[in-house]
């Protein structure tokens, strides 16, 4: 695959992305959004918005995504993209006005939370511009994305899977839109999308603009940049590893039995944390545990509706919630001010994958740090995934209660006192079984879980017969 920058090199996305590094454009980067030929409406707006200078990334592709090219651009979470994407597409269709149902820039996204926080982001830009944004997303009423469409809107902002429903419905036609963008490119082609990004960009203008952004632009959209981009502009501030330099990263061995206490204690803290685990179902079993142990926990995973999510995020960012428990859903896009601290309580299998839950914390020049629990007979494979993402982790061996453990992650013991009504939580104990879903492989899980309940069966029938010969006897 080739690609230019402004100076006529040519290079090709490696497999960790590396490549781009060695293509800085020749134009230079902007120290001021005044440099660039941007309305004063938006002018004004940014100023409003507290938006001062241009991160790198905008400083970077501004120029590239005014001038109506087509842009790889690629810049480690938090760094800005969405003004860097959003900026050049509200700009380029100011003064225009939408058919109904026949949106002027499309720009697709991989999560209904990244949709909810690229138009969150954008909005007052648009009304700056007197343009209409509407969002598209499952979860949500269809019958309310409808009509915003009817009604007319120059920019929509959608997850693959709604959009494809309303065009299926004819609610939506994309034969006016001009400008395309795909945000966390790669993840759409991760996810199973491809099928519907590539219906969609056969739909949209063949001669409009493309921009694909992402932390971790690789080979994955290779494809997609063959096929729909015009010898685009290659822009990359950071490597793929985003390595930065405000953000700790510290491997936690535990002992398998103590996982969940070390976990508990972690998630009583002081101040906010973001817990990740592989699966719905031990998302909801820990967040129940922690809520019994007294700790102001949440779930966030797929199978909650869109106004359940909604709302744990606003509770989350507003501190009523201290812990979230999520799983690979809030990996990207997500934005938190002031979160500190991430918790891989299920290590990743895939360094983009601990890239992105790392980026959820140390944002836009802020501190953090990124913990990962791993047992002994992890951490051969957690070693090779952080040298993949370009990491270089603290390794410490600890047990809950310790005071290395308080001093890494500001663990300590929750209070007990349950949230929800009900008994407290017991104590977890070291000589226990690992807790389910942290970490332990379904069989053993459901080894264990099936002995407790043929145990519990086995005592209940004894007991109604012994109930059943006192009342003969009686």
């Amino acid at each position: 695959m080739k690609r230019t920058d402004h100076s006529g090199t040519t290079g090709s996305l490696g497999t960790t992305g590396d490549d781009l590094g060695d293509l800085a454009p020749a134009a230079p980067a902007i120290t001021s959004f005044a440099d660039l030929e941007l309305p004063a409406a938006v002018l004004r707006t940014l100023t409003e918005q507290g938006v001062r200078e241009p991160f790198p990334i905008q400083a970077a592709t501004l120029p590239s995504g005014l001038a109506g090219r087509d842009v790889l651009g690629r810049g480690r979470t938090g760094s800005g993209k969405t003004l860097a994407f959003g900026l050049p597409l509200l700009t380029r269709t100011a003064g225009r006005r939408a058919e109904p149902k026949q949106p002027l820039a499309l720009i697709l996204v991989p999560t209904r939370e990244l949709a909810q926080q690229v138009t969150e982001a954008l909005t007052p830009y648009a009304d700056a511009l007197r343009l209409r944004m509407a969002a598209v997303v499952g979860g949500m009423s269809v019958g309310r994305q409808i009509a915003a469409l009817r009604e007319g809107a120059e920019v929509v902002v959608a997850t693959p899977g709604r959009l494809h429903d309303l065009i299926e419905r004819k609610a939506c036609r994309l034969g006016r839109v001009r400008i395309t963008v795909l945000d966390e490119a790669d993840q759409m082609c991760d996810m199973g999308f491809l099928p519907q990004v590539t219906e969609v960009l056969d739909q949209v203008q063949p001669d409009g603009q493309r921009m694909l952004f992402s932390a971790t632009l690789d080979r994955d959209v290779d494809q997609l940049v063959q096929s729909y981009l015009h010898d685009p502009v290659v822009h990359s501030v950071d490597p793929s590893a985003g390595a930065v330099t405000t953000m700790d990263h510290h491997v936690l061995v535990v002992h398998g039995p103590d996982r969940y206490a070390v976990t508990t204690e972690i998630a009583a803290r002081e101040g906010r944390v973001l817990l990740f685990l592989d699966t719905k179902h031990a998302v909801d079993l820990l967040t129940r545990h922690l809520r019994a142990s007294g700790v102001h926990a949440a779930a966030l995973h797929s199978g909650k509706s869109q106004p359940q999510r909604t709302r744990t995020l606003a509770q989350f960012k507003n501190g009523q919630i201290t812990v979230l428990v999520a799983t690979n859903v809030a990996a990207r896009g997500l934005h938190i001010d002031d979160l500190d601290l991430v918790v891989n309580v299920d290590p990743p299998t895939d360094p983009k994958d601990y890239l992105h839950r790392a980026g959820r914390t140390a944002r836009a020049g802020e501190s953090g740090s990124v913990v990962t629990l791993v047992l002994s007979g992890q951490r051969r494979d957690m070693s090779r995934l952080m040298s993949e993402a370009g990491v270089e982790p603290t390794v410490t061996k600890v047990r809950s209660g310790e005071a290395e453990l308080s001093r890494i992650t500001g663990a300590k013991a929750p209070s007990g006192t349950p949230l929800d009504g009900g008994p407290a939580a017991p104590r977890p104990k070291n000589v226990n079984a690992p807790f389910r879903g942290l970490g332990t492989s379904k069989d053993a899980s459901r080894g264990t879980g099936g002995k407790s309940r043929k145990a519990g069966e086995a005592r209940k029938l004894a007991e109604a017969r012994k109930a059943a010969m006192v009342r003969r006897g009686r």
